[in-house]
């Protein structure tokens, strides 16, 4: 492991996509390299997650400042890891938790701790001239003899808190899973995003865009939305190459011991019911966070009655935390999980919290946030790890496009050496 001093770090406040406050960390290393890092932050959140630090003064950008993670970064943080060895993420990761001390990262902010933990090891591949993917696949000993292109799964109708269109269904998204390349995916789904475009105007439905790019129509019933969906794939001419998948962020509305769901109260039990008609009509291949964060008895009934049928991803229930993960394999609960690098704080964690799934059997699935920035980084990280399905947004809003333009680089950068995943991360297991 080559020594790669850090020299200075450096924080601003930047805004995201939705016009908020983040923070922008820049790491310099002894021979000069630099690294550069922005933290998206979401909109619908697990009340697990880490704590993103915010300022709370109702004055300075209502609340949503973020200056104390700010002076984290500059002050503690900046003091705590001059002189160390960027090229030992780990050891970073690890003295930056020791510095924070507590449980969830709310003495200095996840949020400030992640900028540093990502800025760090982009300027360590900057030293060693090294793609960010290869970096990150070489500094945590991946032993992988392949490189995998991921599966997007791309948000085209927004609802829950990502839009206004009165959907409680957060991410209605389009799956290409029958295509040569990611290039080749990408293209089957822009298109399948104009056609849907085409026919929302047809029948005087909004065309305007929720916070990850997808159209935000009110649309009564979400079997309207899902037939509507099927009609696009199906008019775009990928019918049977491109599936549907949902992300319910059913915490969203669940209500003293119920789902409120289309202005009915239902049971997990009928919400399990709800999914399996549609999984029958509409050939699913995923459901995200089908049931509430905590809603753990529920999770477990569901992913024992549908769990045989398609992906069952846990976000809100996991947060990318490993302790949480770990109650899921042991409970049966879901078979997939949601990786967010600001839900837990560091990229160590992250990493660790991918290898942990992977080896219980569990997909995984990179993901965005809804107050995204330009950064890129994700798309690296899903490369470097192979973790076959990434998450961004619609195809459209550069902040979304900006993770997979990167994955268009990559997938040219490596050739031959790389493969599309495809319908791989979705394949269930053979019944024993």
């Amino acid at each position: 492991m080559k020594n790669l001093p850090i020299r200075s770090v450096t924080a601003r406040q930047i805004l995201d996509s939705r016009g908020l406050p983040t923070l922008e960390a820049d790491v310099v290393l002894e021979d000069g390299s630099f690294g550069r890092a922005m933290v998206p932050s979401g909109a619908s959140t697990g009340s697990h997650e880490a704590v993103e630090l915010r300022d709370g003064d109702k004055e300075y950008f209502h609340g949503k400042g973020v200056t104390k993670a700010l002076h984290s970064v500059n002050q503690e943080i900046a003091a705590a890891v001059k002189g160390k060895n960027a090229g030992d993420q780990t050891s970073l990761d690890e003295a930056m938790i020791r510095l924070d001390g507590t449980a969830n990262k709310s003495k200095l902010g996840a949020n400030a701790i992640l900028s540093v933990s990502m800025a760090a090891s982009r300027a360590a591949a900057a030293s060693l001239k090294m793609p960010l993917y290869r970096y990150l696949r070489e500094t945590f000993n991946l032993k992988l003899d392949s490189w995998i292109l991921p599966t997007p799964m791309l948000n085209v109708i927004n609802g829950g808190k990502h839009a206004d269109s009165g959907l409680n269904i957060q991410e209605f998204m389009l799956v290409p899973t029958e295509a040569s390349s990611f290039s080749e995916a990408l293209r089957m789904a822009s298109e399948t995003y104009q056609t849907l475009k085409k026919i929302l105007v047809s029948r005087n439905l909004s065309i305007g865009v929720g916070d990850e790019g997808g159209f935000a129509p009110h649309i009564p019933t979400h079997e309207e939305v899902l037939t509507l969906l099927s009609d696009a794939i199906a008019q775009a001419g990928y019918k049977e190459k491109i599936k549907i998948a949902l992300d319910s962020a059913a915490s969203e509305f669940y209500q003293n011991d119920a789902y409120i769901f289309e202005s009915k109260k239902l049971s997990a039990k009928e919400m399990t019911a709800r999914y399996k008609s549609w999984l029958e009509k509409y050939e699913l291949i995923s459901l995200e966070d089908p049931l509430s964060e905590d809603d753990w008895a529920g999770w477990k009934e569901l992913t024992s009655e549908l769990g045989h049928k398609c992906k069952i991803i846990g976000d809100d229930i996991f947060v990318t935390n490993p302790q949480r993960l770990s109650r899921g394999i042991k409970e049966n609960v879901a078979n997939s999980i949601l990786i967010k690098l600001n839900q837990i704080g560091t990229l160590t964690e992250t990493v660790e919290t991918v290898l942990k799934a992977q080896k219980a059997g569990f997909s995984c699935v990179i993901s965005h946030r809804s107050g995204e920035t330009e950064d890129p980084y994700i798309a690296d990280l899903t490369v470097a790890l192979n973790a076959g399905a990434i998450k961004s947004g619609a195809p459209c809003r550069s902040e979304r496009l900006a993770k997979y333009n990167q994955l268009i680089r990559i997938e040219e950068e490596l050739g031959k050496q790389a493969a599309y995943s495809g319908f791989t991360p979705f394949r269930m297991k053979a019944a024993a």
